[in-house]
């Protein structure tokens, strides 16, 4: 039965997420303004069904700062003659795909000319900017998978060698994967050395999540292990669809759960390397640091804890 649920669930929530996204308030740099500006603007909204969020700036250097700044997703240069349409795929592909898809198509029914133009693009190796969700994928569910290994082979180890193994498979992993989606395929060029410190920070909290919920739940710990981190993290990270397509409650949570931590950190350190954020350092750092001390308080209650204890018992009397 659990299994079961947990299937339905997997399946819904990547659904949910993924399959026909649309967008929700999309933040939107204005510039300009003119008749058929404004008119373009409101037949976009009735076309996406949605409200973009306008935020007027001066002139657009001031809007491109804004979007290299992940303020904004796109811009919009209101003139007399018509409308320009900047997009930017490395912030989010698919906000890019669905203005730039749009935008052409409401232009012509109103007859107002339309230029779409993608300001940050993504690689031709990765045109659907996907690499960066692969491998925040691949280092979160390793992570915890090293840290299941350990509990089943490796149930001997004391606590701060249980970290140190956690970290130290983490390297090895996080250097992995960077190599073969950088060096191997070439499918994105990573700033290594970052990169691979994100992926680490990924598969050590990962890793850590799992063994908190370990000392508590014993062999059931994978289940709400697989639920945050697979099932909630995964589809709401904003990496296969931006957080302004997602259902709200996930574009607002994604942003907290390390899945999307991750995914945020990689997108800043690749593509958006001179306006980096330190949130999703910090969340992953809370998440990191709470499992670990839950880990570390009540290590007696984890099954290493538990067995070296009754082990010592015997010898007690």
């Amino acid at each position: 039965m659990i299994i079961s649920a947990l299937a339905g669930l997997f399946v819904g929530a990547y659904c949910w997420a993924m399959a026909n996204p649309v967008p929700h308030r999309v933040p939107v740099a204005v510039t300009g303004s003119s008749v058929p500006g404004e008119r373009f603007t409101k037949a976009l909204e009735d076309a996406l069904h949605t409200s973009l969020v306008l935020h007027p700036y001066p002139d657009h250097g001031k809007a491109l700062a804004a979007v290299d700044a992940q303020r904004e997703f796109a811009i919009l240069q209101r003139r007399p003659t018509g409308v320009e349409v900047d997009v930017a795929s490395a912030a989010g592909a698919s906000v890019a795909r669905v203005l730039g898809q749009s935008a052409p198509a409401v232009g012509r029914a109103l007859s107002i000319p339309v230029q779409v133009r993608d300001v940050k693009p993504l690689p031709a190796t990765d045109p659907q900017g996907l690499a960066l969700f692969y491998i925040a994928l691949g280092s979160t569910i390793l992570g915890f998978v090293g840290a299941i290994q350990l509990g089943v082979h490796a149930q001997a180890l004391r606590p701060a060698e249980r970290i140190a193994a956690t970290i130290g498979y983490s390297v090895l992993g996080g250097l992995w994967i960077c190599v073969m989606a950088d060096w191997v395929l070439g499918v994105v060029r990573l700033p290594f050395a970052q990169s691979w410190g994100i992926c680490t920070f990924t598969m050590v909290t990962a890793g850590m999540i799992f063994t908190a919920f370990h000392t508590f739940l014993g062999r059931w710990a994978l289940l709400p292990t697989w639920l945050l981190l697979v099932i909630l993290g995964n589809p709401s990270s904003g990496g296969a669809v931006a957080w302004p397509l997602l259902p709200p409650v996930l574009g607002f949570l994604g942003r907290f759960l390390p899945p999307g931590a991750s995914v945020n950190a990689q997108r800043n350190a690749v593509y958006f390397p001179h306006n980096q954020h330190v949130e999703p350092y910090v969340v992953l750092a809370v998440w990191c640091l709470a499992a670990t001390s839950v880990f570390l308080v009540w290590r007696a209650r984890h099954p290493a804890g538990r067995a070296t204890v009754q082990a010592a018992a015997p010898g007690a009397g």
